[in-house]
């Protein structure tokens, strides 16, 4: 196990190796079904319920949601990725941390989870797949969350994550099409961690700063804003700040400004970005929503800190939580989706 580098056995790395959004946009154009779609339990009387699913891919929220019973919602999701970190176990507490993510961006409580592992087992030792699975592991045992199993596939590059099944109240999901004007909004961890990743992979130096970021879950923050009665919002992963903004925006039908200079960075990702670290994710983040957004208030550095890939980054909320910073508000909606200034 000494001396083996685990990142340099993935194309990218952590939320960076997701396919670019707009080519993903395209390939799902036609083959997904807007919600509501599934009948739900028959009423007493026989005839048939309301509509189970509450939430579906119709606006590109972070999991599926459909309601069991009563005040009863099961959200339902999954996440993985190549090595975002060369310590196996760390990569496993990231991975977690980040699938489990999507339930507390939505409002809700993880339960279980079962593992997604891909190995490449002529190439990476055995024992190294153990170590991510017992990072997996521990996270979820911190968050109260059961791991029952999984599935494992013999591949040619190493991916980890979850399939992740939580519970919420279906009158309090937190979903991106619900930003109304006059909202401000918090950001809850710093950016700057997919700039750290790049530079890690490329050289092996650890930012324990991006560690503590990526492996600190998203559960405190998520039962503060629904305790809040905030009903907006969504986490900031792959697709960066601008990318996920882009999207509650344009579900809501209004306008996210950004104040840059309130949006938190972590400052050795300003340095290691004014020198380049940039990941091709986070570039072709910014080509995806620069179209849509006005971005003319931040020079190409800060633009592109902000479309900066995440890996289990905070959340992005309409709605002031309190120890968290306002970055922006929320405007009725005034030619594009994201504003900087």
């Amino acid at each position: 196990m000494t001396g083996l580098r685990m990142t340099q056995y993935g194309r990218g790395g952590g939320c960076a190796c997701k396919i670019p959004p707009g080519e993903l946009e395209t390939l799902l154009n036609g083959l997904t079904d807007a919600a509501p779609a599934v009948p739900g339990p028959a009423a007493a009387d026989g005839r048939p319920g309301a509509s189970a699913l509450l939430v579906g891919p119709e606006h590109g929220d972070d999991a599926a949601a459909v309601r069991v019973d009563g005040p009863l919602a099961v959200i339902s999701t999954a996440d993985f990725f190549t090595p975002v970190a060369d310590d196996p176990y760390t990569w496993g507490r990231i991975a977690a941390t980040n699938a489990m993510s999507d339930v507390y961006a939505m409002g809700g409580t993880p339960v279980m989870a079962v593992n997604l592992l891909a190995w490449p087992r002529e190439t990476l030792p055995m024992d190294l797949a153990r170590e991510v699975l017992r990072g997996g592991l521990d996270a979820a045992r911190s968050a109260g969350c059961a791991v029952a199993g999984g599935h494992s596939v013999d591949a040619a590059e190493p991916l980890y994550g979850m399939a992740v099944t939580g519970t919420a109240d279906p009158a309090r999901l937190i979903t991106v099409d619900r930003a109304a004007p006059g909202t401000p909004l918090t950001l809850t961890k710093p950016l700057g961690v997919g700039v750290l990743n790049t530079l890690h992979k490329a050289t092996g130096e650890v930012f324990p700063e991006a560690v503590e970021v990526m492996t600190t879950l998203n559960r405190d923050a998520s039962a503060a804003a629904v305790a809040a009665g905030i009903r907006a919002g969504t986490d900031v992963t792959g697709f960066g700040l601008l990318g996920h903004a882009h999207r509650v925006a344009r579900a809501s039908g209004v306008t996210l400004a950004i104040d840059t200079a309130r949006v938190p960075v972590l400052a050795a990702a300003r340095t290691a970005a004014a020198r380049g670290s940039i990941s091709g994710g986070s570039r072709r983040n910014l080509d995806w929503v620069a179209p849509h957004a006005d971005l003319s208030a931040a020079d190409e550095t800060t633009a592109l800190l902000l479309a900066d890939a995440q890996t289990s980054g905070g959340l992005l909320l309409a709605g002031e939580l309190p120890g968290h910073p306002v970055v922006g508000e929320v405007l009725p909606f005034g030619g594009s989706t994201v504003l900087l200034r």
